[in-house]
């Protein structure tokens, strides 16, 4: 799908990259928006640029433990299912089972039936990865300005001031719900709440559970779900794309086709309300600390439905993953995900120091190992750039032992299998990529320029993050915004109805084991998945912590050439535009989220945040701008797979 500019009004104009559209691999325009002057700027909110401004200037395009409970406590009661189950009717389709698509459940729930489509089992999300916590001001000292402040400069002032004005408003009483929902967090001696400092927060605000914070939540979360008779638990779903229609120049979604990963089957979810909530992208890169199920498919799904995406340049690279090369013991097997190690360690105290146990934070930033993300990961960046070294060492052991314990157990004990003590010995660590802090462009409410489509979590841009994430700030937007869109959705959901017919709107994606040819299928997997590795080491190796027009230019281009050789690959091998596969419908979203990724990068000349580049190393105030990718119409037979609705795609 190409995406092109749209004049937004006399108050704005649009600044397109240049002599880009007629490139065949140029798979997307992209556009900064900019003002006349700064008080348009500043009047125009970020939501208000979603409802009024994106909203009206679309492009028309063709019409066309817990676990196991929750398999088996269901009776299809509220749940409208044809006789072959392949398709349901529901009041509300969730696709992600993370803090966001399980919080915004249980509210809807008291209004109709839920659906919760999850790619794995329930609790395998990002949030039960988090170790830090949830920010939020709990503490008398502490101020919402403050909170605000740490938020905007961590976004390098790209964030949307409305958006963290009421995330950090209203997240006190989101965490207040979650501990009347039975999470447990760490307490003080005296009786409150302990409060934890991170890199770029003025005050203790990090409400904890140990390092596993969020296996905590996501603990609470299901045991909730599971006692309500109105949600239904579609575990090892995958979300293969949006159904969509055109309503004149709007874009409605009606749901979502789903490949049933245990028994081979499409299943066809038809909704009055969407929400989104199916996490990042972090397996667009060689190094990860998400879980393997984050591969970008809600942002590619929504992508290819039209819907606006801003941001995706601002790739956060968490500093401090466990660097397997420098533990005593190695692991037998490569992790599929690196091993994070929490902001938390440096913010208790933790000092980095290169292998011959230099400090070196304080020279790249007065705030030393309390510095945001991205400064502290490009001072390791450059730390083992100069010196030739694979990683740093983090070092925690000059504090009180029984203190590292208690903070840090799931860490000290990860340590310890592989011979590290983390009470006696420092820590090797390397950056990974860990959080995108762009996505499906949302308003104050979760609302997308797709009418019956929500965003919450980590595949939305709400506008909080700005160019870098606060630490500890993601489960706190995800429980904001999750509540925030329950009572749109609910509007949406009481003004809506379903009709049977609706099944005849969209052709149903085909599963080549079905029609007999596994062998096709696992040629195609393997292929895949040597495409994958390579896919991810270019991204790594071009599109990383430190950027250069001429590298972000390579990754282009390799990777158009590796799409078309991999398309290529599958349609000689019997494969068919409407064929679907785990495997290569992750590949499929891999290549929309890169291409998103380098597109938004080249489009951005001056370095802010997380991105960096060598060719504009300085911050532009004038840049001081959201990026914005704008749906358009389809580009006959150029277009890739990976950029169509499987229900658009042509006839072979």
């Amino acid at each position: 799908m190409a995406t092109s500019l749209v004049a937004q009004s006399s108050n704005l104009h649009c600044n397109a990259r240049i002599g880009r559209g007629n490139d065949s691999r140029g798979a997307f325009r992209v556009s900064c928006l900019a003002f006349n002057n700064q008080s348009q700027q500043n009047e125009l909110s970020w939501s208000y640029g979603v409802s009024k401004v994106l909203h009206i200037n679309r492009c028309k395009f063709s019409q066309s433990p817990v676990t196991e409970s929750l398999k088996s406590h269901r009776t299809v009661a509220t749940l409208y299912s044809l006789k072959d189950a392949s398709t349901k009717y529901v009041d509300f389709a969730v696709i992600g089972s993370g803090v966001a698509g399980l919080r915004y459940a249980l509210e809807v729930a008291k209004h109709g039936s839920v659906a919760v489509i999850t790619k794995a089992e329930p609790h395998e999300s990002n949030t039960n990865y988090a170790q830090g916590g949830v920010s939020a001001v709990l503490c008398p000292s502490d101020s919402v300005e403050s909170h605000m402040q740490d938020t905007m400069v961590a976004g390098a002032y790209l964030c949307d001031e409305e958006t963290v004005r009421v995330v950090c408003t209203e997240g006190p009483d989101r965490i207040r719900e979650l501990i009347a929902m039975g999470a447990s967090f760490d307490h003080g001696e005296d009786g409150n709440l302990q409060l934890a400092r991170e890199g770029g927060h003025s005050h203790r605000r990090i409400v904890h559970a140990a390092d596993v914070t969020g296996r905590e939540i996501e603990r609470a979360l299901l045991e909730a779900v599971v006692k309500d008779p109105n949600i239904f638990v579609f575990e090892h779903h995958f979300a293969i794309d949006l159904l969509t229609s055109q309503d004149g120049p709007d874009t409605v979604c009606h749901g979502v086709d789903t490949l049933d990963t245990e028994t081979g089957e499409v299943v066809r979810f038809i909704s009055k309300v969407t929400l989104l909530a199916s996490g990042g992208a972090g397996h667009t890169y060689e190094t990860t600390t998400n879980p393997p199920v984050a591969t970008g498919d809600g942002i590619a799904m929504a992508h290819r439905a039209q819907a606006v995406i801003s941001n995706m340049e601002f790739v956060q690279f968490h500093p401090t993953a466990l660097a397997d090369e420098g533990l005593p013991v190695k692991p037998n097997e490569p992790r599929e995900n690196a091993f994070l190690i929490t902001e938390a360690v440096r913010g208790d105290g933790g000092i980095l120091y290169n292998l011959d146990m230099e400090r070196f934070m304080p020279l790249y930033d007065e705030r030393a190992e309390l510095a945001p993300r991205d400064v502290v990961a490009r001072g390791i960046d450059d730390q083992l750039k100069k010196r030739n070294e694979k990683y740093v060492l983090l070092d925690i052991s000059h504090k009180p032992r029984e203190k590292i314990l208690s903070h840090f157990p799931n860490i000290a004990a990860e340590c310890l299998k592989y011979g590290l003590d983390i009470t006696r010995q420092p820590i090797p660590v390397v950056p990974a990529a860990h959080y995108m802090c762009g996505g499906v462009r949302a308003g104050l409410q979760g609302e997308t320029n797709v009418h019956g489509l929500y965003v919450a979590g980590e595949v939305a841009c709400t506008g909080l993050h700005g160019a870098n994430r606060l630490a500890s700030n993601s489960l706190l937007e995800a429980l904001v915004f999750a509540r925030r869109a329950v009572q749109p959705s609910i509007d949406h959901m009481k003004s809506s109805s379903i009709s049977p017919n609706a099944l005849n709107l969209w052709s149903r994606p085909i599963v080549p084991n079905l029609l007999g040819s596994s062998d096709m299928h696992n040629k195609i997997r393997r292929m895949t998945r040597k495409v994958r590795k390579e896919l991810q080491s270019i991204m790594w190796k071009y599109v990383g912590i430190v950027r250069s027009t001429r590298r972000l230019e390579t990754a282009e281009q390799r990777i158009h050439e590796l799409e078309l050789k991999w398309e290529k690959y599958l349609f000689e091998h019997g494969w068919a535009p409407t064929m679907v596969g785990l495997e290569a419908c992750e590949m499929r979203n891999l290549f929309c989220c890169a291409k998103l990724v380098i597109n938004s990068a080249l489009a951005r000349h001056e370095s802010r945040g997380l991105h960096y580049t060598i060719d504009f190393p300085h911050l532009e105030e004038s840049k001081r701008l959201p990026t914005i990718i704008l749906p358009s119409s389809p580009v006959n037979g150029s277009s890739k797979w990976s950029s169509r609705q499987l229900q658009k795609q042509p006839l072979c």
